[in-house]
């Protein structure tokens, strides 16, 4: 029985993580994708775990056959996950259309993340409990471990195959199959078991010594989603931040998790020593979070990304898994241990087994939710990487002390070691934040002609501005180079400004997605049409900063009288407007870095469309570089397919392939007047200033230089290096 209850929970486990990731990625589209909005997702998956664990033993009465009531719970979770995949489009429509900024908006954002994952969460979390029923008290941290290990397999699954090769609903009747047969094993299972005795619950008492376990494991699930947080932001970095580096970092913590809970289940079986063995666990931990601030700062940025050979992305794919192994897996260890062992120091206070693992499983699921919103939102940006590594330190000496019963000489040593841990913990380099993955090639262990003028970490993402010895300013983000003052990048951001503006009629209202160095937005100050000029950008600190370092770049649009700033996800931004715009123009960061696809989704260009005033027209980038042929087909596909009147620019730049297209759609017949884009252009003679590169020979007039920048080859024509395809329309 002990076996299939381990597999059925295996099974559990998997489909659990399935439907994290596949909820979270589909409410991030709803609610938007800022910190706050994933914090408000976490809190409210856990919060739902946490009220599960608690609410189970007073909900349902010892005498329920245990195997009867996990199926229940596990077919209900599985309907759950069936309802929200085709109840999502009807609350998305709901929220667009109340949707508000400030204290109402964050409000709103809360409300949806109840409604759609409080009912399967609270069952979820309160599957530990029920079939704790079922077993000897000493396995449960085996089953513990056994729930982890399908998360594990859950999170590589829907990470590495069912999102990548089939979509969000597949994966979803995945989960919801897995629901569907543990449940009707256990149910055939439960035929084989009669009701459970269990003493009467006034036996149940909980003991002073008690509330110390509580805190100590509270403060281990505060510590691990912490630094989860911190780490995973300091990982991406130096693997990439893409969404196969984001799985791989959550399957290493969960396997580490998984074998040191069935490590802390076998030592849990000897109940005197567990509360030893719990401040054992949590002392130990100090020194693993400073081994991991060590190896991510100060070693794996630098290690060769060629470890395992030049064996395509699996390859990468195994050395990213080896590096995150090596930096977070001890950690994960000694926080997976803490579960069964705490537990097992307080099991013997309560008859009936679901009360104890419940209360230990919403202590750590309470500390995991403080941890999350803490870390992911406030230390980050407050304290940097650096001190928020320290106090992660702090919390897991915290939990020791809190384990330890009248030992002051264990006490003392165990403050001694944080000291000096805390004191030695290296400080996150401004060349990783800077240039990422590409650390070893463009800097190495020396500056090699680059200036850091500022950096900062803030609440979304990093940032940093530099100035290379030849004096071209550059501003990076998400660990790699996003706009500069470099000729072909100039061009680029300009022309995602002037191109619009001057085809068309009468541009009033202006919107740009990103702020970059917000040369793009700085185009449109030179023309004297422009009135409104709204700037979306996700991240706080890039506009003063990139007003500061780029004001001669961007005309200093960022204090513009009729600049907007507001601070949101483009994609939420666009859905819950309610203006519309003449202009809009989209610059953002590349389409492989976790989050930024959505903008170069067909739902997001309707939503522009949707914002567009009569005659309008949107510009979106979409880079030649780090990426490839069919990325780029399906990009400029997706874009002609919602703006079918188009026009691709090209900016070739020094690049025989090309650098970047910029391409431009219209919600009706686009007609291109180079006579009045002359006329404008002779009205303001700061739009032609403004443009870095040289007039070609070959072009006699300005319109004539605009007019060679147009790359619309005919239907059915190819180029050696880009073959496209879509029917032309425009003049």
């Amino acid at each position: 029985m002990l076996a299939l209850l381990l597999l059925l929970f295996a099974g559990s486990g998997c489909a659990a993580l399935i439907y994290e990731i596949v909820w979270l990625q589909l409410l991030q589209l709803v609610i938007g994708s800022t910190a706050v909005s994933l914090g408000a997702l976490l809190a409210t998956f856990m919060g739902g775990m946490c009220l599960g664990s608690v609410a189970f033993a007073r909900a349902v009465r010892q005498g329920a056959n245990p195997l009867r009531t996990f199926a229940s719970l596990e077919a209900g979770t599985g309907i759950c996950g069936f309802a929200a995949l085709f109840g999502l489009p009807l609350v998305q429509g709901l929220y667009v259309s109340f949707a508000h900024g400030g204290t109402e908006g964050l409000l709103l954002r809360g409300a949806v993340c109840c409604i759609c994952l409080l009912p399967p969460t609270v069952l979820m979390g309160a599957t530990l409990p029920a079939i704790s029923r079922a077993v000897p008290r000493p396995t449960v941290g085996f089953l513990y471990a056994a729930n982890i290990a399908g998360g594990v397999a859950g999170c590589v699954a829907a990470g590495f195959w069912l999102l990548r090769v089939f979509d969000m609903a597949v994966a979803t009747y995945v989960a919801v199959g897995l629901n569907l047969s543990v449940a009707a094993v256990a149910w055939i299972a439960a035929r084989s078991t009669g009701s459970v005795a269990f003493e009467p619950e006034s036996a149940d008492s909980v003991d002073s010594g008690a509330w110390g376990i509580y805190f100590a494991v509270a403060l281990s699930g505060l510590s691990a989603l912490g630094a989860e947080a911190v780490w995973t932001r300091l990982l991406a970095l130096t693997l990439g931040p893409t969404v196969y580096t984001f799985s791989i970092i959550l399957a290493v913590f969960l396997i580490g998790m998984g074998l040191g809970s069935a490590a802390g289940s076998a030592m849990g079986r000897d109940t005197r020593h567990a509360r030893r063995n719990l401040a054992i666990s949590q002392g130990l931990l100090v020194a693993a979070i400073g081994w991991s601030a060590y190896m991510i700062a100060a070693q794996l940025p630098y290690w060769d990304k060629n470890l395992f050979g030049h064996g395509g992305v699996w390859a990468g794919f195994l050395r990213d898994f080896v590096f995150c192994g090596i930096a977070i897996l001890p950690a994960a260890l000694c926080w997976g241990a803490s579960f069964p062992l705490a537990l097992a120091s307080v099991s013997g206070n309560s008859p009936d087994a679901a009360k104890p693992v419940g209360r230990i499983y919403a202590w750590n699921t309470l500390g995991a939710i403080v941890g999350a919103i803490c870390f992911g939102i406030a230390a980050i940006p407050v304290l940097g990487s650096q001190n928020s590594e320290r106090l992660l330190v702090t919390v897991a000496a915290a939990g020791a002390f809190a384990a330890l019963q009248h030992t002051w000489k264990w006490r003392a040593a165990l403050a001694a070691a944080s000291l000096a841990c805390i004191s030695a913990l290296p400080q996150t380099p401004w060349q990783l934040l800077a240039f990422g993955r590409r650390l070893p090639l463009e800097v190495g262990k020396t500056d090699n002609g680059w200036k850091r003028l500022y950096s900062a970490e803030g609440i979304n993402s990093s940032i940093v501005y530099t100035e290379f010895v030849d004096h071209r300013r550059f501003f990076h983000v998400a660990g790699k180079i996003e706009a500069s003052s470099s000729p072909a990048d100039m061009q680029l951001q300009r022309s995602l400004g002037h191109i619009p503006a001057l085809l068309h009629r009468d541009p009033k209202s202006i919107l740009i997605v990103g702020c970059g160095a917000g040369v793009t937005a700085g185009s449109f100050t030179v023309h004297p049409e422009v009135e409104h000029i709204t700037l979306c950008e996700i991240e706080p600190l890039i506009p003063p900063a990139s007003a500061r370092f780029f004001a001669k770049e961007n005309h200093n649009v960022i204090r513009d009288p009729r600049t907007r700033i507001v601070y949101d996800d483009a994609r939420h931004f666009t859905l819950t407007a309610h203006e519309k715009f003449d202009i809009i123009t989209s610059d953002p960061i590349h389409p492989w870095v976790k989050g930024a696809a959505t903008l170069y989704t067909k739902e997001y260009f309707e939503a522009c469309k949707a914002h567009l005033n009569p005659g309008g027209l949107v510009t979106q980038w979409v880079p030649l570089y780090e990426s490839d042929l069919a990325t780029v087909q399906s990009e400029i596909a997706t874009f002609f397919d919602v703006f079918p009147y188009g026009v691709v620019w090209g900016n070739p730049g020094d690049f025989n392939d090309g650098y970047d297209v910029v391409l431009m759609g219209s919600n009706e017949p686009l007609r291109i007047d180079l006579d009045a884009a002359q006329r404008r252009l002779d009205a303001a003679p700061e739009a032609w200033s403004c443009r870095i590169s040289r007039t070609p020979a070959n072009c006699r007039s300005r319109s004539t230089w605009l007019h060679s920048t147009i790359w619309c080859p005919a239907p059915g024509r190819t180029s050696s290096h880009r073959p496209i395809f879509w029917e032309q329309r425009s003049r």
